[in-house]
């Protein structure tokens, strides 16, 4: 492939270099964290961690492993920068993002450390661009405590089950009202928009219910604008995990396959609009 000559006269240089065969395997799950300008890019050994925030309200996290890319090489324990999400992806679809078959944009993107560029290489039909793009010092995210400790239910769901939930419930409401219990309702979401309430009922024998796992009832509310990125994920995913905490925190995780089939996660972390106590 020629990206692998592109860059190998700095390659000593680079801190960090990941090359795809498809770089719509890495657009596309940057797309479905995509509702702020800024990302935080993390890298280790085990792949890319790409952090997308909204007022300490929202956070999502794309993690692309180590083995989705055909190399990936990191010289550092850690390697971390910030870039505008964007810019980035008018990058990587600069030959258009074809989705015809056989046709594919190659991606080698290198990054050599504190103050330099990351510089993205991509090669299609025999022609190279090179583009860099200018990356800041990353900042700390907010670290949202959700641990697996402290998660009081779960369940686990069809994708197409909750897309279906999203286009019967009222997107007027402001909010999204989530009650998750071991008795009836089990698993209901509900929203009060301009029609009125409605609710949407999961049986927690349902075919689309994959795990059915809580231990307290609870009824929290969350703000549909904060909700509404999520469902670019959604579109993408083939299972969600949806978990509450003791406080009521949200963290929704979806699994998404690429388009060779390998498995990427992305997941949203929501604080909660207000407690609802049932009377």
């Amino acid at each position: 492939m020629p990206l692998s000559t592109q860059s190998q006269g700095d390659a000593e240089h680079y801190v960090l270099v990941a090359s795809l065969d498809n770089a719509r395997n890495l657009s596309n799950i940057l797309k479905a964290i995509t509702f702020k300008d800024h990302a935080i890019f993390s890298a280790t050994p085990n792949g890319l961690k790409v952090t997308v925030e909204d007022s300490k309200c929202l956070q999502a996290n794309a993690f692309i492993q180590s083995e989705i890319f055909q190399e990936y090489t990191i010289k550092e324990d850690s390697v971390g920068f910030q870039v505008n999400l964007t810019v980035l992806l008018d990058c990587l679809n600069i030959f258009g993002g074809s989705t015809a078959p056989g046709v594919s944009t190659a991606l080698r993107m290198c990054y050599k450390g504190y103050g330099y560029p990351l510089t993205l290489f991509l090669e299609e039909g025999g022609v190279v661009t090179v583009c860099k793009i200018n990356t800041e010092e990353p900042e700390e995210p907010v670290d949202f405590e959700f641990c697996s400790t402290n998660v009081t239910n779960k369940v686990i769901l069809q994708s197409e089950s909750l897309k279906e939930a999203f286009s019967e419930l009222d997107m007027t409401s402001e909010v999204l009202q989530i009650t998750m219990s071991p008795s009836q309702p089990y698993f209901r979401l509900s929203t009060f928009g301009n029609s009125g309430n409605a609710h949407y009922d999961y049986p927690k024998d349902s075919d689309m219910m994959e795990l059915f796992k809580c231990t307290k009832t609870q009824t929290n509310r969350y703000k549909m604008s904060l909700l509404k990125p999520s469902t670019k994920a959604l579109a993408l995913s083939c299972k969600v995990s949806v978990r509450t905490d003791s406080r009521g925190f949200l963290s929704l995780q979806y699994l998404v396959r690429n388009d060779d089939g390998q498995i990427c996660f992305v997941e949203y972390y929501c604080c909660p609009d207000e407690e609802v106590t049932e009377d």
